[in-house]
């Protein structure tokens, strides 16, 4: 009887915690919620596509959602079109996981018209099983180490200097802060292929601005790419651009990775090079001795004389780094290989601007709006 009373008692204890423990969560306060309210329209289309499959069977490959936001009043001659990196949709731009306002909204509030995309075969824009290629995740573990909070594990040197990233108290930027979870709750499945990914959104791309005419491109991360091979197709509609510690470095990995990447110099197909090149072995390359600076990268270039990107070379190119990144290793590589190759690049370090702290996903981070007036202030001094 008496050990029946106490499994009793021990039975609602544990009932009570697991109620305490459901209701804490349940009645916590729900996070703020974002808003556009400086958009006076919003709207969408699909870019691109073409039916593919067998008669009877066809499905559209290669749309690309595009998401119209437009301004209460026009300031700007061109539009920026945003394009998010690997994992991410356009949720990217809307707002921060903390309910904060996005770049979006800082943009709108400054007269330009917004395009925003969500990459084909992501999101938005269908992935066909049997038509386009493997798909790939991005565990939670993973999103901490790299951005979120990388000064917990120390993976390049520049990781400990990470303070911006929103939340508080000990799993700040860790599973089970709620700013976390719901940024990771916005992380989807991407194409494990470059080469296949860079073509669709090239095409694609090409495909946005035959319709909405120049404008600029505002690029993250994997997205750097999609900008110079955009650039490259449609050289006279690109106005400028605006990467966000692109894609890189040049030719071979760092910090993540040591293999051969990039094989065309900035993406892994091909690019227009003066003098023209059938394949990407013909251009010659070789490692700086040391690099630039104990912390960095020896960068990957051509040797002299260096061929040329023309298409490239008479737009305006805006590169910035943050502080904490793994992209502060190396991305001063893809800026010397830019000049290299003819493009006129203004390289901002965000710590040389008197802002610091900050990680790869910037645009989410507190001090999110600060990093967008440095873009503001580019884009109307440099762009014509």
């Amino acid at each position: 009887m008496k050990a029946t009373r106490i499994i009793h008692f021990l039975t609602i204890v544990l009932v009570s915690v697991c109620r305490c423990n459901a209701s804490a969560s349940e009645n916590d306060t729900p996070l703020p919620i974002p808003t556009i309210d400086a958009a006076a329209s919003v709207g969408y289309f699909y870019a691109s596509g073409r039916y593919v499959g067998e008669s009877g069977a066809q499905v559209i490959q290669g749309a690309m959602y595009v998401e119209v936001l437009r301004p209460r009043r026009v300031a700007h001659r061109y539009p920026l079109v945003l394009i998010h990196g690997a994992g991410q949709t356009g949720t990217n731009w809307l707002g921060t996981p903390d309910g904060r306002q996005g770049w979006a909204q800082y943009f709108l509030t400054r007269g330009y018209v917004i395009y925003i995309v969500d990459q084909p075969a992501r999101g938005r824009s269908a992935w066909h099983r049997g038509v386009d290629g493997e798909l790939k995740s991005v565990p939670a573990p993973l999103v901490e180490k790299l951005f979120t909070a990388p000064e917990e594990f120390g993976a390049w040197p520049q990781a400990q200097k990470h303070t911006q990233w929103p939340g508080e108290g000990r799993l700040e930027g860790r599973m089970g802060d709620p700013v976390f979870d719901a940024f990771y709750s916005t992380q989807v499945e991407s194409l494990v292929s470059n080469t296949e990914t860079q073509k669709l959104v090239q095409s694609a791309g090409a495909a946005l601005l035959d319709r909405i005419g120049p404008a600029i491109l505002l690029t993250h991360s994997q997205a750097g790419a999609f900008g110079w091979l955009i650039a490259d197709a449609r050289p006279n509609l690109v106005k400028g651009i605006i990467a966000i510690e692109p894609l890189g470095p040049p030719f071979r990995d760092a910090v993540l990775g040591d293999g051969k990447a990039r094989p065309w110099g900035l993406a892994d197909i091909e690019l227009t090079y003066d003098p023209p090149v059938a394949t990407p072995d013909e251009i010659s390359i070789v490692q700086q001795k040391l690099p630039d600076a104990p912390d960095l990268y020896a960068c990957w270039l051509q040797t002299d004389p260096a061929r040329r990107l023309p298409n490239l070379t008479h737009i305006p190119i805006m590169v910035v780094t943050s502080e904490a990144s793994y992209h502060a290793v190396y991305d001063h590589c893809t800026v010397r290989y830019l000049r290299q190759v003819g493009a006129h690049v203004d390289f901002v370090r965000l710590e040389e601007a008197g802002i610091h702290g900050n990680g790869h996903m910037m645009m989410l981070e507190k001090n999110n709006m600060a990093i967008a007036s440095i873009l503001a202030r580019w884009a109307g001094s440099s762009i014509r």
